[in-house]
Parts: C-alpha cells; sequence; structure tokens
C-alpha cells in the first residue's frame, strides 16, 4: 500500500531537522533515488526546511515546477557539507553539470567559472583573465564572480605593475635590443605596468614582481587589506569622501579575490581545452585503427576502505564529453576491495547488451589502470564470449599504454609510451581523469553515508 503523500514530508521535515546549520549542497530525489534537484546553501537546516514548511509559498517563491516537485514528487533529501559558501556554490556547479537534475534550470551548460592566469613560458609572463586555461600556466581560482575579478585585477597591477597585454616579448642579452625603440602603452604612464616591452624593466626585476604578485594570491592579502583600510579611514577623516569611496571600492575588490576555489579540488574539465580532431587523428595513427575513432568509453573504479565500492563510464564524443552517457555502478558481486573482479563486473554489465547487438560498442574502450587492470577487462570479454573493440589501459605515474591483442611481432607486455604533450597522451588522459573524477566526486557523499551507517546509496538517474 503506497505510503500517503503527508506521511512522506512529515519524515523528510524530521530527517532535514538534523541536517547541519553550516553551508552545504542538497540533493532532492524521488522514490527510485533519482536525483531531482541540486541546490546550494548558507546554511543547509534553514534553505532545506524552507521548502518543506506547511506556510511555504512554493508557487510564489520558486515557481510552478520547483512547487509541483515537492508537492508530488520527493521523497528524500541527501547533502553535502562544505567548509564555506564558495565551496559549496562550486560543488553545486559540478553536481548539477554531472547529474543534469530534471528541475535545475541553471549551469547545466559548458559555461565555467573564470582562472586568474600566469603565463610561465614567457620571459615577462603576463597576467589575464581566463576561461580556457593554457597548458602550463600556474592557475589560481575558479573565481565565483568575473565581475569581481575584473575589478580586482587593475588594483593589483597598481601595486605588482604586471604586464596584461598579448605582446611576444623576448630578452635580448645584448645592447642592441629592440626593445629599446619600441613605445609603451599608457599602462606605463599611470604607473600600472613596468614595460618590459619598452626595456624599461630587465628580466630579473620583473621575475621578482611576478614572485610578489604569486605570493600575495596564495596568501590572505592581510598587509595590502590594512594599507586600503587606514587610507580609507584617513581619507574619510579628511572628508575627502570620493577619496574614501574609491579606496572602499578597491577593498571591495580585494576581497572579492578571496571568493576562490582551488584548481585541483575544483575542477573543470570543460575548461581546459585541446583539439579533439588532432587527438583523434593521432590515436587512428598510434593504434593502427582503420578509421579515425569517434566515440570512446573511460572506466575507473573508486572504494572506500572497501566498502561502496562504484564503478564509473564516461563517455566522449568526437573528444569531447558526452554528459548524457555518463553512468555509474553500485558493484554488486564484488567483497571488500578488489579492483580487478569490479572492473570486470563493470565491464560484463555495460557491454553485454553490445554483445548481443541491442547496443552500440564505442570505438575505443579506455581502462584507468595498467596492465592488470587491462587483463581483468579482457578476461570479462572472454567470459562474455565475443571479441571486444580496441580496448587500452592508461596507468599513472609512467603514462603507459597497454594495448589488448597487439600485433605478433610486438611484446604483449610492453606497453606504448608517447611523449607527454602528444595530442593522442592527451586526449587519453582527459577521458582517464575524467573518469576518476567522475568516480570519486559524488563519494563524498557516499563517505558520510558509510560513517552515519546509512544502508541506501544514492543513486544518479542513469543507473545499470
Amino acid at each position: 500500500m503506497p505510503i500517503p503523500r503527508q506521511a512522506i514530508l512529515d519524515a523528510l521535515r524530521e530527517k532535514v531537522a538534523t541536517l547541519p546549520a553550516g553551508p552545504g549542497v542538497y540533493l532532492f530525489k524521488d522514490a527510485a533515488g533519482v536525483v531531482l534537484y541540486v541546490g546550494k546553501a548558507k546554511s543547509l537546516r534553514s534553505r532545506v526546511m524552507s521548502y518543506l514548511q506547511p506556510s511555504a509559498d512554493l508557487l510564489a517563491s520558486r515557481g510552478p515546477d520547483i512547487e509541483r516537485m515537492v508537492r508530488d514528487l520527493v521523497h528524500d533529501v541527501d547533502w553535502l557539507d562544505c567548509d564555506s559558501e564558495v565551496d559549496a556554490l562550486l560543488r553545486e556547479n559540478r553536481l548539477i553539470k554531472d547529474i543534469q537534475p530534471r528541475f535545475n534550470s541553471d549551469l547545466k551548460d559548458s559555461k565555467t567559472f573564470p582562472y586568474l592566469q600566469i603565463t610561465t613560458d614567457e620571459d615577462f609572463p603576463r597576467v589575464a583573465i581566463t576561461r580556457e586555461p593554457q597548458e602550463g600556466a600556474k592557475l589560481y581560482g575558479p573565481f565565483v564572480s568575473v565581475n569581481d575579478l575584473r575589478a580586482a585585477l587593475p588594483l593589483l597591477q597598481r601595486v605588482f605593475k604586471f604586464r596584461t597585454c598579448k605582446l611576444d616579448i623576448v630578452h635580448y642579452d645584448s645592447p642592441n635590443d629592440p626593445r629599446h625603440h619600441f613605445r609603451p602603452c599608457i599602462l606605463y604612464n599611470i604607473k600600472q605596468c613596468t614595460a618590459p616591452c619598452a626595456a624599461h624593466v630587465n628580466k630579473d626585476d620583473y621575475a621578482a614582481q611576478i614572485r610578489r604578485l604569486r605570493q600575495f594570491l596564495e596568501s590572505k592579502g592581510t598587509q595590502l587589506r590594512r594599507e586600503l583600510e587606514l587610507a580609507m579611514k584617513q581619507a574619510a577623516e579628511a572628508l575627502e569622501f570620493e577619496s574614501a569611496a574609491a579606496l572602499r571600492d578597491e577593498l571591495r575588490a580585494l576581497e572579492g579575490l578571496q571568493d576562490r576555489g582551488l584548481v585541483h579540488e575544483h575542477v573543470q574539465p570543460e575548461a581546459f581545452f585541446q583539439d579533439p580532431a588532432e587527438g583523434l587523428a593521432r590515436l587512428q595513427e598510434v593504434l593502427g585503427l582503420p578509421t579515425v575513432p569517434r566515440t570512446i568509453e573511460g572506466i575507473d573504479i573508486a572504494n572506500l576502505g572497501g566498502q561502496e565500492t562504484v564503478g564509473s563510464l564516461v563517455v566522449f564524443i568526437d573528444g569531447r564529453p558526452f554528459k548524457d552517457g555518463y553512468r555509474r555502478f553500485k558493484i554488486r558481486t564484488v567483497v571488500g576491495s578488489d579492483d580487478y573482479a569490479s572492473i570486470r563486473e563493470v565491464v560484463t554489465r555495460r557491454y553485454r547488451h553490445a554483445g548481443q547487438n541491442e547496443e552500440l560498442f564505442p570505438d575505443i574502450i579506455l581502462i584507468d589502470g595498467g596492465k592488470g587492470q587491462l587483463n581483468a577487462a579482457a578476461s570479462a570479454f572472454e567470459a562474455l564470449e565475443f571479441r571486444p573493440p580496441m580496448l587500452i589501459s592508461l596507468a599513472k605515474q609512467e603514462e603507459e599504454i597497454f594495448i589488448h591483442n597487439r600485433n605478433a611481432q610486438d611484446s604483449q607486455d610492453a606497453p606504448l609510451h608517447l611523449q607527454r604533450r602528444d595530442p593522442a597522451l592527451r586526449l587519453l588522459q582527459s577521458v582517464r581523469d575524467e573518469a576518476h573524477r567522475f568516480a570519486q566526486h559524488y563519494h563524498h557523499i557516499l563517505r558520510r553515508r558509510a560513517t552515519l551507517g546509512v544502508d541506501q546509496p544514492p543513486r544518479r538517474r542513469r543507473r545499470t
């Protein structure tokens, strides 16, 4: 007999009363465990309870879709506590892009949060705001507000006098340096740049400027903040209100720099561009394929001390992530921590229907791991009694590529080594890293569930 809707809502209110009072991300789910909506909150308990209060007018405050979701569909709520509001915002963004919940209309696109980038491959590094970081650059962010970042950049430039232009400036260790004949832009005249373009600063002194900038960005900027606060106070006491207001705006811009995440923690795969066509063409060459591959599927395994083991599968089409094809697998047949057995289960469950011509095989299957993981995947196909497509694995550390059933003249155990900048390797790394990130990302919630002793793990819309 179905549980009355009112009883479900009453049980939800009791659960929500136990939520933390701090910042975090919440996930509304239906009776099947499908995530319907992801949101962020400064206070998880009060924000989630605001949806469930009998007096809440969701139609007016949230709109008809959210009102119907809470009234008819929500059966459970899960959450992820965060360190700060910024952390909550960035994690909400990542979860929405991964899960694509039905009732979230924003953040589903590929637009990313911006970074502050300092180049590292130039004689005179330049600083820029970017949503597509270049390889090898030093990054800070992602920042939650591009407007705050744009407001802070001129302030930083007045203090550290770095360049933001796109000129290709080369240092010449010669008195005949052609830069001596170059006329610098107005930023030099207003003392916001030391003009390396016109040789007004040498390479070592400019490097010291960039070093001080990086030290500031990697700190809380306390000293500069104190100086601005003191100057603002002095201007106000002298009745110089316009100057005080300008200093106040600068202080706000500086504080906006603190609203950022961490490059390696708040990962945005969409932000790191590479030419997919180049990578695919190179893959055809190095793997000896008859045609340029179009579809690649990557598989990884994640577990929590042998418990809550999950497998992830990501799909790349024409070298770019295809989020609708992503899947998570709750490992059913493996006890303890056994990556090989878990890989066999995931491969079996994913490809058994393809072997029966009920689904399509990808052109390449990529396993995260070395020779052992590759053999585990191959053994799953042997048990299914049909031949897999191109099956490879990519091992970390040395970035070795192992290929299943290589040509007879090649050693079966000898991995393929590509240069670090090889476009084929970079594309495979993107697939491998995305599969790893996708497997690990939801694990924070699984870890909390395991700690609290909740039996049923959260599930994604597409579950196999």
